[in-house]
């Protein structure tokens, strides 16, 4: 079939996107699905610095390629002998697809997944086809997804299935922001209630982990962004304290409010500054998360005795350590249980014509979550 994508073929152009035009809009042949693959309706997809940071270069993939990878959509074709999934299913989808067998699925790791890890590499899906074609060539895919297109093919390890109910541009926030966010909170760092947490940097998935702290019955919950109309957001949805990163005595001022520093840190800027920053507002016992990308020749330098004389801990959270099959529909239940605001994380919503604005809009941290629409009917 014909469908409209947006491609990226040349990562680094020069911002403003709007006149760059990183992502171009154009009709590509997307191939019928294959065995264990689906053909999905996209209905919205969220811009998030993970497809920034491909667009800017700082996460150099393979070109050209589909981008997005944050989305929800709807079932219209399923691949021969695949079973378990029928066309009018609504689907959220996973950025790291999980072949259920190897050592880290096997171990309840799926965010770890060697072969998904593998085929996000290789800009294809996990069967290891690509099913995107222009006139020359096949084009890649980004992380098993590539949602910001009207329809897709995906693997069915890439996709977790949800009840028809919810708006999908919400839904489609559940397949990023809120897996990572509110996961480094719940499954990561595994809070407590009557720990303290400090959240430095309030994108999206920094605002997902803020309403993480609300569920775990955390306390004091610190907000940290450079940007004081972030923090006034994260106050607004319930964090109790707020902390411009930018002051000097930024870290001493966490320090303060939580009696001696944060319990927990969760770092979700992908700066090695931020990281900095977060490790030094923890306190003695304390553990610090990290779920931002940061550009591979960053580096992170931290007293080697404080590891042992205060028994800090530094974890890695990809993906919010999820497993997409039980968190996403866990999420959404509490969603609907009014305990986790997810709707208040959107901030815009546009038009895939508007792509290239709504990542200038991104680049200069004036927004929170924006979600391309494809189908008006379809967000209710």
């Amino acid at each position: 079939m014909r469908t409209r994508a947006a491609v990226l073929r040349q990562m680094g152009l020069p911002a403003p996107y709007a006149q760059s035009q990183p992502l171009r809009i154009e009709e590509l042949e997307l191939l019928p699905p294959g065995r264990n693959q689906l053909l999905v309706k996209v209905l919205a997809a969220g811009l998030c610095h993970s497809d920034l940071s491909v667009i800017d270069g700082a996460r150099p993939r393979v070109m050209p390629m589909v981008l997005g990878h944050e989305a929800s959509g709807e079932i219209v074709e399923v691949g021969p002998d695949t079973t378990g999934y029928a066309a009018g299913e609504r689907v959220v989808f996973s950025f790291v697809p999980g072949c259920g067998d190897c050592a880290s699925c096997a171990g309840g790791r799926p965010a770890l997944c060697e072969p998904g890890a593998q085929a996000n590499t290789a800009g294809s899906l996990l069967e290891g086809t690509r099913q995107w074609r222009d006139a020359e060539a096949l084009l890649h895919h980004h992380l098993g997804v590539s949602a910001f297109a009207e329809h897709t093919v995906v693997s069915i390890h890439s996709v977790v299935k949800i009840d028809g109910g919810l708006d999908p541009a919400i839904a489609a926030l559940f397949g990023c922001a809120v897996l990572t966010g509110v996961g480094a909170v719940i499954n990561t760092a595994r809070a407590t209630p009557g720990e303290s947490i400090a959240v430095v940097g309030l994108g999206g998935i920094g605002q997902a982990a803020v309403l993480g702290a609300l569920l775990s019955g955390a306390w004091p919950i610190v907000a940290v962004d450079t940007r004081d109309d972030k923090i006034e957001a994260a106050l607004a949805l319930g964090a109790s304290h707020g902390v411009n990163a930018g002051d000097p005595g930024a870290a001493e001022r966490i320090r303060a409010l939580t009696a001696g520093g944060a319990h927990i840190a969760v770092e979700c800027v992908g700066s090695a500054r931020a990281l900095g920053l977060a490790y030094a507002a923890t306190r003695r016992g304390g553990c610090t998360v990290t779920t931002g990308l940061p550009d591979p020749n960053q580096q992170f330098a931290v007293p080697a005795v404080s590891l042992v004389a205060e028994e800090r801990t530094i974890k890695g959270s990809y993906m919010g350590s999820s497993v997409p099959a039980r968190d996403i529909p866990r999420y959404i239940a509490l969603h609907r249980a009014g305990r986790l605001a997810v709707d208040r994380l959107l901030t815009h919503r546009l038009a895939l014509d508007d792509i290239n604005s709504g990542f200038d809009r991104l680049a200069r941290g004036e927004a929170v979550r924006q979600v391309v629409l494809f189908d008006a009917a379809g967000a209710r």
